[in-house]
């Protein structure tokens, strides 16, 4: 799985005109799946995402979790994550995950990260053509690989 985390003050997704979901300050954060994904990647991949410490505390270091500043988060699937640009101008997406393995998966990584984050987390639509508002605080933007943990 990758992720991209980008921590925000506000983040909404919009679909055919429609206002789908929208957050307050926490993250939004794009995840793109792979056949060779499982539940492993889902546990490791939820629990960074709580436990990261990319909020000020009150010395102004970034130091506290959004666990610890009661934030929302906004999960939007994004296969363009798993882009190869090596040969020509067009990438290819063959490593992103088939629908039949990667819907199951997203809905899994959701109900994990709500499990995790204590509340219901936000979502797009799988597949839709979406349309992603933010506002990138700070900037931060973090980008994780299950695949890569170190």
């Amino acid at each position: 799985m990758r992720a991209v985390i980008q921590r925000v003050s506000e983040a909404s997704v919009t679909i055919d005109g429609v206002k789908r979901a929208q957050i307050g300050k926490g993250y939004l954060l794009l995840l793109g799946c792979e056949n060779a994904d499982d539940s492993t990647d889902i546990e490791w991949l939820s629990k960074k995402v709580v436990n990261l410490r990319v909020f000020d505390d009150e010395n102004g270091v970034m130091n506290r979790s959004i666990l610890d500043i009661g934030g929302e988060i906004l999960v939007v699937s994004q296969f363009t994550l798993w882009a190869s640009y090596k040969k020509g101008n067009r990438p290819s997406y063959l490593r992103a995950g088939s629908h039949e393995i990667t819907i199951p998966l997203y809905e899994q990584f959701c109900r994990q990260l709500s499990a995790d984050l204590g509340k219901q987390v936000a979502t797009g639509e799988f597949g839709a053509d979406m349309k992603v508002a933010l506002v990138n605080d700070g900037p931060v933007t973090i980008c994780m690989d299950t695949k890569n943990k170190e």
